[in-house]
This record gives C-alpha cells, sequence and structure tokens, in this order.
C-alpha cells in the first residue's frame, strides 16, 4: 500500500498544536511499522511563512494547490464567536477557494473552529459532520446542506473526517493510523504514547463529553453527580451539594442539556457503569454496589431501557 500523503495546513491565526501532535503520531506509525505509511508535508495558501496564533511563524513547504495530497489536516483557528470566525472566512476568500478546488479524491480532515473552514468550502455538503459546540447555531443555519450531528465528538464520512474541541484532532489520527496498521503494533503505540482511552462506546454517552464542558456550573454538577451513590442522587441532594435550590437546579439543568435532571442523573451514574464495563473485569453486581445502586436488577432493567443492551452484551459489543 503506497504512503498516504497527508498536508498539514497552515493559515493565519491557526492553532498549530494539534498539527505538531498528529504529525508526532504519524511519525510514529511509520518508526514502529518500518515503512512510510504516512508523507507528511506543511502546506498553506502559498508557499512560505505563516503567521500562526500567538504570533508564530511557521514555514509552509508549498503551495496547498500543488502538494498532491490525499488528505488535508485542518486545524482550528484563534477565535472567540461567532463574529470573529466570520470576519476570519470573509477575510480568507482565497484560501476558502483553494479548499474548494481540491479534487474529489482529496480527503479533507478538520477539527475545532476548522470544521467552519471545511464547511465555508463545500467540502461537507451532504456528508454527516460535527464541530466545537458553541458553533453549532451558527453552522446549523449557515449550511443546512450538512447532516449535522451535534451529539457525536467526531464522525467519519467519506470525504473526510470532522471532530470537536481543540484536541479533535486526536479521534482523526488515530482512527487513520489503527486502519493502517496491524491491532498489535496500534495498541503498542497507543500504549507507548500514552492516548487517553476512547470517547464512551454508545451514542446516549457520547452526548455526554459535549454536554459536560460546555458549562462550568454543570461540570460542578456532573463531579457532583459521579461522587454521590446512585440511590442517592435526587435533585435535593445535588441541590445541597451545589448550594443552590432544588428549583433553580432542575430549570438550569433543563436549560443547559435539554433533559430533565433526573434523566440526566441517570444518564450520568448509568456511564460509569458503562465506563467500569469496558475498563474492568468487575461483574454487574460489584459495579452495582460501588457505584451506589439500590439493586442489581433495577440497575440492568436501567441499563438496558437507555443503551438498548444488557451489560453484558454492551461490554462484548464495545470493550477494547
Amino acid at each position: 500500500m503506497p504512503a498516504l500523503k497527508i498536508g498539514l495546513l497552515l493559515f493565519p491565526a491557526c492553532m498549530p498544536a494539534g498539527l505538531f501532535a498528529a504529525a508526532d503520531l504519524f511519525q510514529a506509525a511509520n518508526q514502529r511499522s518500518g515503512r512510510r505509511v504516512f508523507e507528511l508535508q506543511w502546506v498553506g495558501l502559498k508557499r512560505g511563512a505563516v503567521t500562526c496564533a500567538h504570533g508564530m511563524a511557521l514555514q509552509a513547504e508549498a503551495a496547498l494547490a500543488e502538494a498532491a495530497c490525499d488528505a488535508v489536516l485542518i486545524p482550528g483557528l484563534w477565535g472567540e464567536s461567532v463574529e470573529q470566525l466570520q470576519g476570519w472566512l470573509g477575510a480568507n476568500a482565497a484560501l476558502v477557494q483553494a479548499l474548494r478546488g481540491l479534487g474529489r479524491r482529496v480527503q479533507v480532515w478538520s477539527y475545532c473552529t476548522g470544521v467552519a473552514l471545511a464547511a465555508e468550502a463545500g467540502r461537507l455538503a451532504g456528508e454527516p459532520a460535527t464541530a466545537t459546540w458553541w458553533m453549532a447555531p451558527w453552522l446549523s443555519e449557515r449550511h443546512p446542506q450538512v447532516d449535522w450531528q451535534w451529539q457525536q465528538a467526531s464522525i467519519t464520512g467519506r470525504r473526510g473526517a470532522t471532530a470537536s474541541g481543540v484536541h479533535g484532532y486526536l479521534p482523526i489520527v488515530c482512527e487513520q493510523v489503527e486502519r493502517r496498521l496491524s491491532p498489535d503494533l496500534w495498541r503498542e503505540i497507543a500504549r507507548l504514547t500514552v492516548l487517553p482511552r476512547p470517547q464512551p462506546a454508545a451514542s446516549v454517552f457520547q452526548s455526554l463529553a459535549l454536554i459536560q464542558s460546555a458549562d462550568p456550573w454543570l461540570r460542578r454538577l456532573r463531579l457532583a453527580l459521579e461522587a454521590c451513590p446512585a440511590a442517592e442522587a435526587s435533585v435535593e441532594r445535588l441541590a445541597a451539594d451545589l448550594a443552590t435550590s432544588p428549583r433553580t437546579l432542575a430549570r438550569k439543568v433543563k436549560a443547559l442539556t435539554g433533559q430533565p435532571a433526573g434523566s440526566y442523573a441517570r444518564l450520568v451514574k448509568l456511564n460509569q457503569v458503562g465506563e467500569q464495563l469496558l475498563h474492568t473485569g468487575e461483574t454487574v453486581a460489584r459495579i452495582g454496589e460501588a457505584l451506589g445502586f439500590a439493586d442489581e436488577s433495577s440497575l440492568r432493567r436501567m441499563f438496558r431501557q437507555v443503551t438498548g443492551m444488557t451489560p453484558g452484551e454492551y461490554r462484548q459489543a464495545y470493550r477494547p
């Protein structure tokens, strides 16, 4: 199999840390496999110096239109609001046009705010995609032709991949490395580079990763829930832990997650069960006891209602 030629895209105000990390992982794959699996090139709208975020100047080795890449990795750009991103896209119409002009065979991988650039260039039309949570209303309205799936942290489509967050390069890169290496080599690279655990396996739990990162108050609630025995995770108990009233807690949870407080609490506790099923060999009874569920039968019933699987089926389907 020939080497996959990947362009690491530099553009004004981009955040290049993820590109460096991606390059390290691709290089580790090359070295450990003993062959050139990935061929990397730093590309830009044109060859030469590019001023990235924080005034850092990096060199684009080739112009995007001339690089003959199989795939282009688009990082996020430094922006704190939709207005900033809109202004940036308008000022970089030439880069948008260059991305639009890439051949259809070229895969476009984007993450964080970089997804806006891929969408603007029409590279996501008709494709499933995701992006950083705070961009959802704007991108959904601006690009309705994209099949936005905001509950997902990362998505691979026919013509590319998208992911949320500044570390969104990681699921994109890991999927490509895993796809081209043997399972044994991939596990060794994951162990040596100390990669984080995968996202929760079931889609019903994947939404928690996005929700949890959206609001500091919700992060406090999540931590309180995880520390609280499941049988005691009442609205009254949680409100006391967060020094607020039950009514205020219920209202805020509904506004931030779209779920009743009880449903959100149950999801968090069952997510802990799912984590234990995937990353330990403990029995369901021992897991339920450790997490404070009233009894094993009610735990099994709730888990199946939420995931559509028994705990045993879930473990068999998703355990690494």
